[in-house]
């Protein structure tokens, strides 16, 4: 029996006869093979928003179409804002796609309410098997398989290494790289106008939690229905560090306020010695940095427990209700091949989410500025438990981000922080 979404889908509901919805599958018999030997056509919403990602999302799919003219794969584009609100509406007037592009965070939810379809039995061993340990552990949910994951993001420090070497500092090099080195080159590179980092920290939840992986930061106690917010020592280090940086003056205190590509122009311009940011921006720093930068990609950021980071990866589910979902799990298999994930993960500048495509793709970007630090922070992926916590978006939004940003600007304390957060988790899912 699935369950109500939120309380706005009885609302969707009654209202999805007035709508014009890409109806893609109507329900039926969802154990069995369907169109008896028919050609079958599947609807794939896609929320690819990058020019590169979109033309290479069609190019898989129109080689699938061309050798398997019994199942046809149709592209739906659906807009990358107000996504959850459109599942909640299609899902509620059973017009929901045969297969969903989204991202864990926002599957779960769908999945905890019976919308998405077990892939663990669908998904041939060979695909299953080559997915990363970690990332199969964030997509493993109530012991379901909810979705493939193809690309994901990491965090990084991009360099200025002509403004590192003329600090005289020694630059990392290696699997790793500590925090207090981080600390110390930004100190080095301080002076005058030009500060040692600018970090976009405008929605900073996202990253302190991923980085703060590293040290042992957990977040969430319990599991399922009785997760709940218990900040300890660990889920501090990070936002201490930062905020410590701030206050010595080596991070630039108006990129604090600003999001990270907006934190760009300053490294761009350099003002600012290095920048913290997701993965992908190396696709963008390639093509708009100045042409006399000489720009590097530092080693990942390593804690007490190593260079772990969250792995969030976007996802291609299967519609539970779909009587397509042998020939959907097929495409899926196919999405999943290693020369495909190579070509979509290049086209966003992410990272690929199984053994076999990262080493190809790391084979191909060898000698691409930044790509093979990029690949190596993948290494210590791991599935944190606060991805699958009920109610994390609407608690990441409206008290943990207010909350860092508060700590950030020196209102509160750590232990306030701490405070907020867990007191923030009970008056949201109360």
């Amino acid at each position: 029996m699935k369950k109500l979404h939120r309380a706005s889908i009885a609302l969707a509901a009654a209202a999805v006869t007035a709508l014009t919805l890409a109806s893609c599958s109507a329900g039926g018999d969802t154990t069995d093979d369907a169109g008896d030997g028919e050609p079958v056509s599947i609807t794939f919403q896609s929320f690819s928003d990058q020019p590169a990602a979109i033309e290479a999302t069609k190019e898989i799919v129109d080689a699938w179409n061309e050798d398997n003219p019994d199942i046809q794969v149709d592209i739906v584009q659906a807009p990358t804002d107000s996504l959850d609100d459109k599942l909640t509406t299609q899902f509620a007037g059973e017009v929901a796609p045969d297969i969903i592009h989204y991202e864990v965070l926002g599957i779960v939810p769908f999945a905890r309410d019976g919308y998405v379809a077990d892939l663990s039995e669908l998904l041939s061993k060979e695909t299953i098997d080559d997915i990363d340990p970690g990332v199969l552990a964030s997509v493993t949910v109530d012991d379901q398989m909810i979705g493939a994951p193809t690309e994901l993001q990491t965090y990084v420090v991009f360099a200025n290494k002509t403004l590192l070497e003329a600090a005289g500092v020694d630059i990392p090099t290696g699997d790793s790289m500590t925090w207090d080195e981080l600390d110390e080159i930004a100190k080095a590179t301080t002076s005058g106008d030009v500060h040692g980092i600018t970090w976009g920290l405008k929605s900073p939840t996202a990253a302190f939690m991923s980085l703060g992986m590293g040290f042992g930061s957990e977040y969430f106690t319990g599991e399922g229905e009785d997760m709940k917010v218990d900040v300890k020592d660990a889920d501090l280090e990070v936002p201490n560090r930062v905020r410590s940086m701030i206050e010595d003056g080596s991070v630039d205190p108006i990129g604090v306020t600003q999001s990270g590509s907006d934190v760009l122009a300053t490294f761009y311009a350099g003002k600012a010695a290095m920048t913290v940011q997701g993965s992908y921006q190396v696709a963008n720093i390639a093509t708009d940095a100045p042409a006399d930068m000489d720009w590097i990609v530092l080693p990942p950021l390593a804690g007490s427990e190593g260079a772990v980071q969250a792995a969030n990866p976007q996802t291609l589910s299967i519609n539970i209700d779909s009587p397509y979902q042998k020939q959907a799990a097929k495409f899926l298999d196919y999405f999943m091949q290693t020369d495909n994930l190579v070509k979509m993960n290049i086209a966003d500048g992410l990272i690929p989410t199984t053994i076999s495509a990262r080493e190809a793709l790391a084979e191909q970007t060898a000698d691409q500025n930044g790509w093979p630090e990029i690949v190596q922070s993948a290494e210590g992926l791991d599935g944190p438990a606060f991805l699958q916590a009920n109610g994390f978006v609407r608690w990441k939004d409206t008290v943990a981000t207010p909350a860092f940003q508060k700590f950030l600007g020196g209102e509160i304390d750590d232990k306030g922080l701490a405070s907020e957060l867990d007191d923030g988790w009970a008056q949201v899912n109360g």
